[in-house]
């Protein structure tokens, strides 16, 4: 069930209500049923394999609550994270495990017949096989204390709006929410659908529609060249953001709704100034999770600088790893990670020669930052086409060939041509460019949080916005072919 539908938006009216219909107590049951019927839209049989991973976690977390022995916590953690993360491998790293290792040894001279697995990717798997791992390992730490209630930890691990693309919620801020008695509030409503509404436009106006675009290039990028190549590689940096941060804005603002408040998981990151900002603002869940379960684990950088950047790469490496089940996937995190080292590497002198010039005050100042915003925004959507490439030669072929041509790219006559064989025809590529210069407009204006700014500015610009953006969705979003969201593959 795509949060892009009909059936979604039918699901979620039914949920609201009858959810603010019955007493509390039952309200958790009822929220439990709704987000397993959520998840069996997809694939019913796939369900056990969440209530599996919820039994397993639960039990794990009393029994290290329980144990008086050091030793035996540690032991009954490493249990039950091999049960975690080897259901995670097996649907997700197995095919690609073997084919590796079959490579490797092909190119040593040894061969042999690679049985074939038909295994299917659940949904979400690494969402919510995090957020269970993460709650066991705060109880080993005795950052919280094991939740008393089955259902309302099923409910923590299965919550539908953030169930399939998170955001990876932790224990100590959602688990509490669901003992409190959430009243109907026509305030919490509006502030939610207004979150929502600002999702379906990023999804449906910008990220479904540029998605042609970004396909039609990506998925035969050997038939195009140069500033083909340039525009589809920032296009897809839009869409892969509009299309995330849309639907977690759709989750967040559907949990609001209901008086629930998930994190918010995207603050403005193409304002970011350096690739570390940009970790800062871009998937914040994710990043916070690597964070804490993995970069300080390993020393973080309360070590020597050449363990630190270790650190530092093997955290971004992992999270590539975690992106997919490809070698595309690990360089991409692998360039993140060389990126953080650069950037800590020459900080230093960067803030020197900053400041001997004046660059960091007044005029020079705000070229300084705009500079910086557009440098970082260049390396992302660089690193962007190893994620999105089908095959790491089609990563190469496209940096390879990205600058062809260069001497044309002001003539007339070859922009009309690139602009008009996109798979768009002008009418969608203007509209597209609005919607893209509303976002950039409504971020750079509206702040972190769009719908509170929109709030402190008065009721009339707040009803005139989002009266706006219901048109503009109603008029130019893509329905007839709704895409699913790019993160329901990890």
């Amino acid at each position: 069930m795509l949060f892009n539908s009909f059936n979604f938006i039918l699901f979620f009216i039914l949920v609201t209500i009858i959810y603010y219909i019955l007493p509390h107590k039952a309200r958790i049951w009822m929220l439990l049923i709704a987000s397993y019927y959520f998840y069996m839209c997809w694939k019913p049989t796939l369900i056990v394999l969440i209530v599996f991973l919820t039994f397993v976690n639960y039990c794990a977390s009393w029994l290290i609550y329980k144990a008086h022995e050091k030793r035996k916590k540690k032991s009954i953690l490493i249990v039950c994270l091999i049960i975690n993360f080897g259901l995670l491998f097996i649907f997700k790293y197995f095919n690609f495990a073997v084919d590796s290792i079959y490579s490797v040894l092909g190119l040593l001279g040894l061969h042999y017949n690679v049985p074939e697995f038909d295994i299917i990717l659940p949904m979400g798997i690494s969402f919510y096989t995090f957020q269970a791992a993460a709650y066991t390992i705060d109880v080993y730490r005795e950052d919280v204390k094991p939740v008393k209630n089955y259902v309302v930890f099923s409910l923590f691990i299965t919550f539908f709006p953030q169930l399939v693309a998170g955001p990876i919620e932790r224990s100590k801020n959602l688990i509490k929410q669901f003992y409190k008695k959430h009243r109907f509030y026509m305030e919490n409503v509006l502030a939610g659908l207004e979150i929502m509404l600002w999702g379906y436009f990023k999804k449906v106006v910008i990220a479904d529609r540029i998605a042609v675009a970004v396909n039609t290039v990506f998925n035969n990028c050997e038939y195009y060249s140069g500033l083909y190549l340039v525009i589809a590689m920032i296009l897809f940096t839009f869409q892969i953001y509009c299309d995330f941060s849309g639907y977690s804005d759709i989750a967040k603002g559907s949990a609001r709704v209901l008086g629930f408040d998930l994190m918010t998981n995207f603050d403005r990151p193409f304002m970011s100034k350096s690739i570390k900002e940009f970790w800062r603002r871009w998937h914040i869940s994710l990043s916070t999770w690597f964070l804490d379960y993995v970069y300080i684990p390993l020393g973080g950088n309360r070590c020597s600088r050449i363990k630190k950047y270790r650190n530092l790469f093997i955290t971004f490496l992992v999270s590539g790893m975690w992106h997919g089940a490809s070698w595309t996937f690990i360089i991409w995190g692998a360039l993140h990670g060389v990126f953080q080292i650069i950037g800590d590497m020459t900080r230093g002198i960067r803030e020197r020669i900053s400041h001997a010039l004046h660059f960091d005050v007044g005029f020079f100042g705000f070229v300084s930052a705009v500079c910086s915003i557009l440098i970082t925004f260049m390396l992302v959507a660089v690193a962007f086409v190893f994620f999105r490439a089908n095959t790491i030669q089609d990563a190469f072929y496209i940096f390879s060939h990205m600058f062809w041509d260069f001497r044309k790219w002001i003539t007339p006559q070859y922009l009309y041509e690139v602009f008009t064989n996109f798979g768009l025809n002008i009418f969608e590529l203007k509209i597209s460019a609005f919607a893209i210069i509303v976002l950039i407009v409504a971020e750079i204006l509206g702040g972190k949080h769009i719908n509170e700014t929109l709030k402190k500015w008065g009721f009339v610009p707040e009803v005139l916005f989002y009266s706006f953006i219901l048109i503009f969705i109603l008029t130019a979003g893509v329905f007839y072919n709704a895409g699913e969201f790019i993160y329901f593959q990890f």
